[in-house]
């Protein structure tokens, strides 16, 4: 029984499309807005979405992209409007819609668009997955405007600290759809011309200046000079610094041509309540391009995740992230990925850290009774340490005493005699 997935803010048209559908033989699932949607989505797979565009949250060609950006349209999906257009038609199916209805929808209309989407064979296109996904994150967000707002005026941009498939997201945000791509890497002969001019206002890519060789060292030349002639969007990659490879033996000028314009990734340090949303969209991409065998995370491993050190390595910590989901996904013995495959991969700072096995029955809790669990034991050690003493307990924990009272009596940490002096 296929499993149709019907969005749409007014609960009249959910309640009619479903009771139509529901009399058809269809499995149906309701949706009131974007955010209701993006979960069943994850949980359930439908095998079909009818989507509306007009939605009080986020609207339905918003979510469409979203999903085509993230590679999530592994599902044909029909877009509904009362308020229809072409222009919105083809918007609509220029990011992956299969079809688009018009209100008031016509049974019969309704009917065969939904049976011709469920029949429809021919393999959906994986998209590639661009920082369009992660941009719910603010400083995601705030980094993909300065990439864009670079790339607008710059034929050769540099991304530093990325490199491999981080650097392909990056890369593939500044593709147009359906442009040509060519990533350097893999071309070991000597580029030509006509090479370059099949891909006419394309993207040239660089995964990682570090692996080039003397002859791609030379193609990148080459590709350089006409760039612009050509209408050629060059984005290379690095998380080795310019000056060591130019120690390696690159040329100075060309090193010099390429880094005139760079970004830099953020930071992942102090974004830690962000990092569970960004690896599992890593993941779903890794599952759904088929990279990976069927993996989620459970609630302990996405709450491990956050307690990474990302501090120590900020120059690469976007590809360590990258290659830490992805190596999680294969090495994972069950579907869930646990806490403890988490801690057996991550990278620990001075070795392995045995304390971290203690806490773990707080990464099975949702995060704020995870945060005020921690916090109780945190309270409950230093008192003892302290003898009871508040006041040195204010000191040490940073707090003001009548907010230090507070917490704990929330907390419901058990003072003592000479706590409750």
């Amino acid at each position: 029984m296929a499993i149709i997935l019907v969005v749409d803010d007014e609960v009249g048209i959910r309640e009619l499309l479903s009771e139509i559908l529901i009399d058809e033989g269809y499995d149906v699932r309701l949706a009131e807005n974007a955010t209701a949607a993006r979960q069943i989505r994850n949980e359930l797979r439908p095998d079909l979405v009818l989507l509306d565009i007009w939605m009080p949250d986020t609207d339905g060609i918003s979510l469409l992209k979203e999903w085509h950006a993230a590679g999530h349209l592994n599902m044909p999906v029909v877009m509904m409007s009362g308020h229809g257009t072409i222009d919105t038609a083809v918007e609509a199916t220029r990011f992956g819609a299969f079809d688009f209805l018009e209100k008031p929808i016509a049974l019969q209309k309704l009917l065969s668009t939904v049976q011709k989407a469920l029949k429809h064979d021919k393999p959906l296109a994986r998209p590639a997955l661009t920082l369009e996904s992660f941009t719910r994150s603010a400083f995601v967000k705030e980094f993909k405007r300065r990439l864009e707002q670079a790339a607008a005026k710059a034929p050769v941009l540099l991304v530093k600290g990325a490199h491999g498939g981080m650097a392909e997201i990056c890369a593939r945000t500044l593709q147009p759809p359906r442009a040509p791509w060519l990533d350097l890497s893999e071309v070991s002969s000597a580029l030509t011309q006509e090479m370059l001019e099949k891909i006419t206002g394309g993207i040239l890519f660089v995964p990682d200046l570090a692996v080039l060789g003397k002859m791609q060292q030379m193609n990148l030349a080459f590709a350089v000079d006409r760039l612009e002639k050509l209408n050629l969007q060059l984005v290379a990659a690095t998380v080795t610094p310019l000056p060591t490879l130019a120690e390696a033996g690159w040329d100075s000028k060309l090193l010099a041509r390429i880094s005139e314009v760079w970004v830099a990734m953020p930071s992942l340090a102090g974004h830690g309540d962000e990092l569970p949303e960004i690896a599992g969209l890593l993941l779903t991409n890794f599952v759904e391009r088929s990279e990976v065998p069927l993996r989620r995370f459970s609630t302990a491993a996405l709450n491990t995740l956050r307690t990474l050190p990302w501090k120590r390595q900020p120059e690469s910590s976007w590809s360590d992230l990258y290659a830490l989901v992805r190596n999680l996904a294969l090495t994972a013995l069950d579907e869930e990925i646990s806490a403890e495959d988490v801690l057996r991969v991550m990278p620990q700072e001075g070795g392995d850290k045995p304390e971290m096995q203690s806490l773990l029955p707080l990464f099975d809790q949702p995060l704020r009774e995870a945060r005020d669990a921690f916090e109780k034991l945190y309270f409950e050690h230093h008192l003892r340490l302290e003898g009871g003493n508040m006041t040195k307990l204010a000191e040490r924990s940073g707090l003001e005493r009548t907010h230090l009272y507070r917490k704990l009596k929330q907390l419901d940490v058990k003072l003592g005699k000479r706590g409750e002096e």
